[in-house]
């Protein structure tokens, strides 16, 4: 008789050993996955919460908005209206999940199965995590991270190094780079890289400012305006990187802090771009482990019962008339692909076949989905694999609504081949970050005139910046590059739909 891993809900650093045995064998032999080694500390309900305010990472420099957003979920925490992840997982080598100290035997036997196989397997696999992420070297980055804010803090102020570091979240969603270089992100090389003076990057930023007038009349040593770009980069739609390299005033440290944070927004880019495909892959693979288990004998039957309520609940759809209904549940849409791929692949219906001719019948489940974990993201995956018979079980449809037509709103497209094709290319469109995000691009620098810092915002479908936020940041903006700042938003046909002018505020003596 096979030995249970675990009797009732009580657990042990043991027991969590065997837990994890366990799950391994089943996620390297039965489902081949390819994991990172795995480190599993157990944490209490206020360490979640302060993970939950750094942004889930296990080391992370002081900033004030990190003790804001913990006092509003400590409170809410507290006065019962939100409740708390089973685990926090982290992107490194190894591999680091985080399991609450409250959860049950059976809890913690999901969560791991869930973070330290699923996640991890996409981690290591998935290409964007490839291009953009280095996790042996991002634990020894956040670190150097720590320790060079302290040190700043200690030479400069605490009040100066804040106002730096606010400017720099403020625009940290575009201090990313979108397309992939040749050379791969090297962390612990950043870290080492810190130290040393950038000659050739100085050289190129004296010989641009050197050509900057210093008074209203135009000089004849101004750069032209193709040499000027092309030393500036332009255009550019790393704001950070940007200012990094280019801002006349700021001071190396500052310059720093500008990197550290562009260096930190770009280990979270693949995240944002494969939210379903992420969470459907550790909702599929600890479903498979907890069964498997359950078969093996290893977990009771009351343990799997207790599993699939919780399981159920993750991947709980709202109907689209629900109140509760606030879009597609990435739990609920990843897990019920994953599911429908495996039905496609061991017993395809005519339909699947017209439909996926590639993977239809082809009976090898787990290699199948394994090479789709590797290459896809969330816009690619959905557009690829959602099939007409999944849109028709959530019911899908697609509604059009444009302000310019007085026809109103009216059903777009519906359950025919042409509807299915049309809503799964709108759907998967909501999934993409280069309609989703806003396009804003250096474009050009003043530097005969006033240094003004012009950028462009590319509007698509009319969807214009919000006024008030936009201020808001472009203040940030034009802090640290310390002289005025035009954003210009522009149509399909450069048409100009609106323009803001923001001037910095007064430099501070002590950084001035």
């Amino acid at each position: 008789m096979t030995e249970r891993l675990f009797e009732g809900a009580d657990w042990d650093f043991q027991t969590l050993q065997r837990i994890t045995d366990a799950c391994e064998e089943v996620a390297l032999k039965d489902l081949g996955l390819d994991v990172y080694p795995n480190q599993i500390e157990v944490i209490t309900a206020e360490q979640m919460l302060d993970a939950y305010s750094s942004v889930g990472m296990p080391l992370f420099y002081k900033h004030w908005s990190f003790g804001k957003h913990f006092a509003f979920h400590e409170a809410s925490y507290r006065k019962g209206l939100m409740g708390l992840a089973y685990e926090i997982v982290i992107n490194s080598s190894p591999c680091i999940s985080y399991l609450m100290e409250e959860n049950t035997a059976t809890m913690q036997t999901l969560v791991i199965a869930h973070a330290a196989f699923g996640h991890n397997h996409f981690f290591k696999n998935n290409y964007l995590f490839k291009q953009w992420t280095d996790a042996e070297g991002i634990l020894d980055y956040l670190d150097f991270a720590k320790n060079y804010v302290m040190q700043c803090e200690e030479r400069y102020g605490r009040i100066e190094v804040e106002r730096t570091l606010d400017a720099a979240h403020a625009l940290m969603s575009h201090g990313i780079d979108r397309y992939p270089g040749k050379k791969k992100l090297d962390l612990r090389a950043e870290e080492k890289r810190a130290g040393r003076r950038r000659q050739h990057e100085e050289e190129v930023f004296n010989d641009l400012w050197r050509t900057v007038p210093t008074g209203k009349s135009k000089s004849r040593s101004a750069l032209s305006v193709e040499r000027r770009r092309k030393l500036l980069g332009l255009p550019q739609e790393n704001l950070l990187y940007f200012l990094e390299k280019s801002a006349p005033r700021l001071a190396p440290w500052q310059r720093e802090l500008l990197r550290i944070v562009r260096h930190i927004a770009q280990y979270f880019y693949p995240q944002s771009q494969t939210k379903v495909m992420n969470e459907g892959t550790a909702t599929y693979v600890h479903y498979r482990i907890m069964t498997r288990l359950h078969q093996q004998g290893r977990i009771t039957d009351g343990n799997f019962l207790e599993f699939l309520g919780s399981h159920t609940n993750v991947v709980f759809q709202p109907e689209f008339d629900d109140q509760r209904f606030s879009g597609f549940n990435p739990y609920a849409l990843g897990f019920a692909v994953m599911q429908d791929i495996e039905r496609i692949v061991t017993n395809p219906e005519d339909e699947d076949r017209e439909w996926f001719p590639d993977i239809a019948g082809k009976g090898d489940v787990m290699g199948v989905l394994r090479d789709v974990w590797a290459n896809y993201r969330d816009e690619s995956f959905i557009g690829q694999f959602l099939s007409p018979k999944l849109m028709r079980h959530f019911r899908m449809f697609h509604l059009h609504d444009d302000p310019e037509e007085r026809a109103g709103i009216r059903v777009d497209a519906i359950h025919d081949e042409r509807g299915f094709r049309r809503v799964r290319r709108e759907l998967a469109r909501q999934h993409d970050v280069g309609f989703i995000d806003a396009n804003i691009e250096v474009v050009d620098v003043d530097l005969s005139g006033d240094r003004r810092l012009i950028l462009h915002h590319h509007v698509i479908k009319g969807s214009q910046l919000n006024e008030t936020d936009a201020k808001r940041v472009l203040q940030h903006l034009a802090d640290l590059w310390t002289y005025d700042v035009a954003l210009i938003e522009v149509d399909a046909n450069d048409k100009v739909l609106r323009e803001y002018v923001v001037s910095p505020r007064p430099i501070p003596a002590a950084v001035a």
